[in-house]
């Protein structure tokens, strides 16, 4: 049987992204708009937060965690741009990370787990 979005996905985030969006669902908050709004500031972290707290089904919350990641590999990719034409060198780590995210997306569309590097990004 696969395991379920937040079996997958529940123990890579800290503690505190939970807290801080349970706080703002308390207060109101759309769950999904939080979670598409992160999602396109390429803050997956954020937006993950929201959907394992939020009632969808794992489909549409796995495209919007990716999303979220594919968003985020794009601004990178855009900085690292930035910074070699202001700075005449190449920013190689920048595109290296934004190389990662995008494989994370890719992995998360097929309902795979994260690569053990893109864990180590939200939990301590």
């Amino acid at each position: 049987m696969a395991e379920t979005f937040a079996e997958l996905y529940k123990d890579t985030l800290k503690d505190v992204f939970l807290k801080l969006a349970q706080e703002q669902l308390a207060q109101g908050a759309d769950g999904l708009t939080c979670a598409d709004a992160y999602a396109e500031q390429g803050k997956p972290e954020f937006a993950l937060a929201y959907l394992l707290l939020t009632d969808m089904t794992d489909e549409a919350k796995r495209d919007i965690f990716a999303r979220s990641y594919e968003q985020r590999a794009s601004i990178s990719e855009l900085k690292a741009d930035e910074f070699s034409s202001k700075y005449h060198r190449p920013f190689t780590m920048i595109k290296m990370e934004a190389r990662k995210d995008r494989t994370a997306a890719r992995r998360i569309r097929k309902g795979q787990s994260l690569p053990p590097e893109t864990k180590s990004l939200f939990v301590s």
